[in-house]
């Protein structure tokens, strides 16, 4: 594991994951549950594919394992994708 890929930078582009959660009740409340960590700016879920990405977006360095445990506390679960798509 590296830096990049144990953390979200601060930045425009931000970290990509990738949900198990389909419904739009489902994935508002992992958005709400993502935006209470600290350090988060903004959560965008692109709900036009399969499975749903959410882009997050920081103002601090935030860890990635912060972000999968605080979306497991509903049942749900959130990957962070490759840093560069090839």
């Amino acid at each position: 594991m590296s830096f990049l890929s144990e953390n979200v930078i601060p930045g425009n582009y931000g970290k990509i994951f990738e949900t198990d959660a389909s419904e739009d009740s489902e994935l508002e409340r992992i958005q709400n549950v993502i935006l209470e960590i600290p350090g988060i700016k903004d959560v965008i879920i692109d709900k036009t594919t399969f499975p749903k990405k959410i882009t997050i977006h920081t103002s601090s360095l935030v860890k990635v394992k912060t972000i999968e445990d605080a979306v497991k506390r509903i049942k749900h679960h959130v990957i962070p994708k490759s840093l560069f798509e090839l």
